[in-house]
């Protein structure tokens, strides 16, 4: 299969990635707010970081493949591709000043593959611009310090542009206007790449209305996938996506179980709030425990969902989802309140399993990795003073394309 993930923990075998570029370094204060950025990460730093989780993913017999290379590779098979790709990728940037289109065009196509697709990533500003008319309107006015196309800086988070389910993936319609453009890459990657054109179900496409981000999927075990109600991801969308899932005959999933967790920036995801360690073994953030729903959705009768409301706790559920008699929930930061909430905001909770009991985790959170330890947790520790700052973890910032089993 061109993707196999039927599982959160079973051993991981190939990922992608995206290494953080100059988009970074376009970042500003007075754009951060628009771009989803509480700070600006130091490049060198970040990359340093990114290349050490890189190389101890591939330590551990992982392969690695990155969105950029993926991307390149499935651009420079025609001219034709790369010139629909541009067409695009505008459209998408919401680029539709007829001066700006034509100037862009031709600065992107005199590119090489992979510099029009980093060049995609970290934006154009108006001087950057091939010589363009100043009689129109839109040049005359415009500020020439300002991006004509705006750089990606979220894009080394390659879990939420889509999501690998089963066999097949859900390919988003992001919360925010500036992430929308970030599922251009893996479109294009699914669509057209040979590895994957014609071999992948969708279960999700970004036409769809409502908004569904990966970070909120999570893959419980073969025939059950937990999806969160985030301030990211809608609840029409979980429904939209459970029927479409449920219309694939060849699928093996058989229900979905909603976590509908409170919408604040601090949570945004479900992987901020839970992981899975082991196979009986989360990291969950102990403030939600309390604030949480569960709802379990099935197929019905005529493409219809069957929907209740499930009556027991969030362990329950977790056990009954994956096979086991009981799940042990880890705390995020332990019993301190304030630990919990400063490792919560750094992504204590985000964790990525290489295989039952192993995980990666970022070194600062070193309150949660010591309680995982204690609980028998293999945990790999990796730097994290700049990739934090963009506000996800080693999870948010994988996607697992195949797992064992």
């Amino acid at each position: 299969m061109a993707i196999s993930v039927k599982s959160e923990i079973q051993p991981l075998k190939k990922v992608l990635l995206h290494r953080p570029g100059s988009e970074l370094e376009q970042l500003v204060p007075n754009s951060m707010e628009r771009l989803l950025f509480d700070d600006i990460p130091y490049l060198k730093g970040a990359q340093a970081e990114h290349d050490a989780f890189a190389e101890l993913l591939r330590q551990n017999g992982v392969e690695v493949v990155y969105l950029a290379d993926l991307t390149a590779q499935t651009l420079e098979q025609s001219e034709e591709l790369r010139k629909q790709f541009v067409h695009d990728f505008l459209v998408r940037s919401n680029v539709t000043a007829e001066e700006y289109v034509r100037a862009l065009t031709e600065l992107l196509l005199a590119l090489d593959t992979k510099e029009l697709v980093l060049k995609t990533m970290t934006g154009v500003r108006y001087e950057e611009l091939p010589c363009t008319s100043r009689s129109s309107l839109v040049a005359i006015r415009s500020d020439k310090r300002h991006f004509v196309l705006d750089p990606i800086p979220n894009l080394y988070f390659t879990r939420d542009p889509f999501a690998a389910i089963g066999g097949g993936v859900s390919l988003h319609r992001m919360f925010s206007v500036t992430r929308n453009r970030e599922t251009i890459y893996s479109d294009y990657v699914l669509h057209h790449h040979p590895d994957y054109a014609g071999r992948v179900p969708f279960y999700y496409t970004p036409s769809e209305p409502f908004s569904l981000e990966g970070g909120d999927i999570l893959n419980l075990s073969a025939d059950t996938i937990a999806v969160g109600i985030s301030q990211r991801t809608m609840p029409e969308a979980v429904e939209r996506l459970a029927k479409n899932i449920f219309k694939d005959e060849s699928r093996k999933i058989q229900r979905v179980l909603a976590v509908d967790i409170p919408a604040r920036r601090a949570f945004m995801h479900l992987d901020t709030v839970l992981t899975q360690a082991d196979r009986d073994k989360f990291v969950v953030h102990p403030s939600i425990l309390e604030q949480i729903d569960l709802f379990e959705l099935s197929a019905g009768a005529g493409g219809r969902l069957n929907i209740r409301r499930l009556e027991q706790s969030l362990d329950r559920a977790l056990a009954e989802a994956v096979g086991v008699d009981q799940v042990r929930l880890l705390c995020c930061g332990g019993d301190d309140r304030i630990a919990s909430q400063r490792e919560q905001w750094n992504d204590g909770s985000n964790t990525l399993c290489l295989r039952p009991g192993t995980v990666i985790a970022y070194d600062r959170n070193y309150v949660t990795n010591r309680l995982l330890e204690d609980a028998g947790i293999e945990v790999l520790k990796i730097p994290s003073g700049e990739l934090s700052r963009g506000r996800g973890g080693p999870r948010c910032m994988s996607m697992p394309l195949r797992r064992e089993g």
